[in-house]
């Protein structure tokens, strides 16, 4: 036997286990799913209905406001958090090697519990809450802000504050990997702090800002926890997202529906990614 090929059968050996398990737990469900979602009943009863599943759920009311509110939550939230952790890195790139508590106070907010971020929200947003004191204090009237078209607004916030300190680290790792003799040699040259911004930092962080945007993007998903336990399974319908949608749904075992709705869920998220790769891939030709 070849040594190229014992090697090659070692490594297979050893990654085994793992695959096997990738297989029994995430491409066996997946395929279920896939096979649910063109099909209608249980069991033997079961039969293909092509896409006719889709179709009825493109012509669900319920469904096209969770697709819409995820979306518009995904469309504002991620390039706001990109854009203000970028912000904040640029301005702490000098100043966190002098200083490294700026990354421990950074990352509170992203490894504060679920319950203590939704104790927080409520506190601010939630009846007899701090907008309600200022509200009466001025002579305004008050509302249920978290029961209201504010809700969206809310849960935007949280979102920011709870990630965007770890965005902040990861931006600042890709700056900080950015050679300071480049700098040095474009002040030679008389090149402005915008230049040098345009011409050195923007061209070498792309990559640096798609992992923080695939991050974000996991994360923005990971907030249906704090807006379940702010508004519940059927919250105002600015917060309803497709994660309530498929949540409802399984709780009434309607599988065909269900899986339906995982797979515009699953299409989403790779779209967004495909997308961002796809753009940083062409600035990284154009700068190539």
């Amino acid at each position: 036997m070849k040594i190229s090929t014992k090697k090659a059968l070692t490594g297979l050996a050893l990654v085994a286990p793992i695959l096997l398990g990738c297989l029994i737990f995430y491409a066996a469900p997946f395929l279920l799913v896939v096979n649910n979602a063109f099909s209608w009943g249980t069991g033997y009863m079961k039969r293909g209905v092509g896409i006719q599943n889709f179709r009825a759920m493109l012509e669900n009311e319920l469904f096209r406001l969770a697709f819409f509110n995820t979306l518009r939550f995904l469309l504002v939230g991620l390039p706001l958090l990109l854009v203000i952790a970028y912000g904040i890195a640029l301005m702490l790139k000098s100043r966190v090697e002098k200083n490294r508590l700026f990354k421990s106070v950074l990352m509170l907010p992203y490894i504060m519990p679920v319950v203590g971020a939704v104790v927080l929200v409520e506190a601010v947003f939630g009846r007899n809450g701090l907008l309600d004191f200022l509200a009466t204090s001025l002579g305004l009237p008050v509302q249920d802000w978290l029961n209201s078209s504010c809700a969206f607004g809310a849960v935007l916030m949280l979102f920011l504050w709870k990630n965007t300190g770890y965005g902040v680290i990861l931006l600042l790792s890709g700056l900080m990997a950015i050679d300071e003799e480049q700098y040095g040699a474009s002040r030679l040259d008389g090149a402005t702090d915008w230049q040098q911004f345009r011409y050195i930092t923007v061209p070498q962080m792309w990559y640096s800002v798609y992992f923080c945007a695939v991050f974000s993007l996991i994360n923005a998903f990971k907030c249906f926890r704090e807006i379940f336990l702010l508004g519940g399974a059927h919250p105002h319908e600015s917060i309803y997202m497709l994660q309530h949608f498929i949540n409802n749904t399984f709780a009434n075992l309607n599988y065909p529906k269900l899986a339906v709705a995982s797979i515009f869920l699953f299409l989403t998220m790779t779209a967004i990614f495909a997308l961002c790769y796809r753009w940083v891939l062409r600035k990284e030709a154009f700068r190539e």
